[in-house]
C-alpha cells in the first residue's frame, strides 16, 4: 500500500499530497521551501479546495515558491514588484477565489512598494506572504531594502542605509492582519497562516527566510542563528475555525478543560498578555522598540475584522465579475442614451 493511501482525508475529502506542489529547484535548506510546506499544511488542515485558489508571485528566488505548492490552483507569475496590483485586478474580477500571494523583501520593499501600499490600503481579500531574507538572492546577493545597518556581505560590502521595516508600512497603510513569524518555526507560521486565510481582507504576513547562500551570518537578523536565539513572541494563540462561539470564564493562572465541536478536548491556561493584538498604536510602538533595541518580534501584531475588502466596498454580489454574462456588463444602448443626455 502506497504513503498516499495511508494518509487521512481532510473534510473535504482530499489527502496531503493533493495540496503538493513540484520539486524545489531552491538552495537546499532555503527558508522559502519550509514556508511552501506549511501553506500546503495550513490548506490541508483547513479544508481549502485547491481549486478556489489563486496563486500570485511577482520576481525572485521568493516569487518560485508558488510552483512548490498546490499544483491544482491557479497560478500567475507577474512582472518584478506588481504582484500586488494583478492581484488587485484578479480578485475583483473574481472576488470569490482565496488569494495567496508570495513575494520577496526586494519585490515588496523595493520596486513593489507602491503597489503593496495601494492593495493594502484597497484591503484586497489575499493573503500576502513576504518571504524576508535582506537579500536579492536570485541575482547574487545584493542588499535589499530590508537590509540591517552595518550589515556585511561578501561581494555587497557594507549597508549604510536604515531598512524599511514591512510591518510597519503594513500597519501605516492600515491593514487589518499583520503578523511576523520565522521559517524555522513551522508550528507558528502554521498557526499565523490559518488565521490569515480566515481574515477578511489583507492579511500580511512577514516571514523571515534565512538565505542559506548569501546571508546567513550569524550577526545578521535575518539567519538561521539569529532568528532561533532572538525570537522574542509576543503571544501565543491556536487558530480555531469559525462556527458557533464557545464560551469559558477562568482566571489567570487557572488550567480549563474545554470541549470543542469535533468532540475532543483542550486545556486552556490563561497567561499573562505582553502585546493586545487589537491595539493598533501598540503595535506601532512595538515594531518601533523592536528597531531600536535591533529585536526580533514575532507573532500577531495586529488584527481588526471590522473594515470591509474591496469586493466589499465595491458591491460586488454573489456571481464574480468574470463569471457575469456579457450583456449584464455591458450597459444598454438605452442607458448609455440616457448618460449623454444628462449630460448636455
Amino acid at each position: 500500500m502506497g504513503t498516499a493511501s495511508l494518509q487521512k482525508a481532510n473534510v473535504i475529502g482530499l489527502q496531503k499530497i493533493d495540496y503538493k506542489g513540484n520539486d524545489s529547484t531552491l538552495c537546499a535548506g532555503c527558508g522559502h521551501d519550509s514556508i511552501a510546506s506549511q501553506i500546503i499544511t495550513a490548506c490541508y488542515e483547513m479544508g481549502v479546495k485547491p481549486e478556489h485558489v489563486i496563486k500570485l508571485s511577482g520576481i525572485g528566488c521568493s516569487s518560485k515558491s508558488p510552483a512548490y505548492f498546490m499544483n491544482r490552483a491557479w497560478g500567475f507569475n507577474t512582472l518584478h514588484g506588481r504582484m500586488a496590483a494583478v492581484a488587485t485586478g484578479a480578485l475583483t474580477a473574481n472576488h470569490k477565489l482565496t488569494g495567496i500571494g508570495v513575494s520577496g523583501d526586494g519585490d515588496t520593499g523595493s520596486i513593489g512598494l507602491g503597489n503593496f501600499k495601494h492593495m493594502v490600503r484597497r484591503n484586497v481579500r489575499m493573503v500576502y506572504i513576504i518571504e524576508n531574507n535582506g537579500v536579492y538572492g536570485l541575482t547574487k546577493g545584493q542588499f535589499s531594502a530590508t537590509a540591517d545597518v552595518g550589515q556585511e556581505l561578501k561581494h555587497a560590502g557594507k549597508n549604510e542605509l536604515p531598512p524599511i521595516d514591512l510591518c510597519m508600512e503594513a500597519l501605516i497603510a492600515e491593514c487589518g492582519f499583520v503578523a511576523r513569524s520565522f521559517a524555522g518555526d513551522p508550528k507558528q507560521v502554521v498557526t499565523l497562516l490559518k488565521a490569515a486565510l480566515s481574515h477578511r481582507g489583507t492579511a500580511v504576513l512577514d516571514i523571515i527566510s534565512p538565505c542559506v547562500t548569501f546571508n546567513n551570518h550569524d550577526d545578521s537578523t535575518k539567519s538561521y542563528v539569529w532568528g532561533k536565539t532572538n525570537d522574542d513572541r509576543i503571544n501565543d494563540f491556536t487558530y480555531v475555525p469559525h462556527q458557533e462561539e464557545i464560551m469559558v470564564e477562568y482566571e489567570e493562572g487557572e488550567v480549563k478543560e474545554v470541549t470543542l465541536h469535533d468532540g475532543s478536548h483542550i486545556l486552556l491556561k490563561k497567561l499573562d498578555s505582553k502585546h493586545d493584538p487589537t491595539d493598533r498604536a501598540a503595535a506601532i510602538e512595538l515594531l518601533e522598540e523592536a528597531r531600536e533595541k535591533q529585536l526580533f518580534i514575532t507573532g500577531l501584531l495586529y488584527v481588526d475584522n471590522r473594515r470591509p475588502s474591496l469586493a466589499e466596498h465595491l458591491r460586488l454580489g454573489d456571481t464574480p465579475l468574470a463569471l457575469m454574462p456579457f450583456e449584464r456588463l455591458r450597459p444598454s444602448r438605452e442607458s448609455l442614451d440616457k448618460i449623454l443626455d444628462s449630460m448636455k
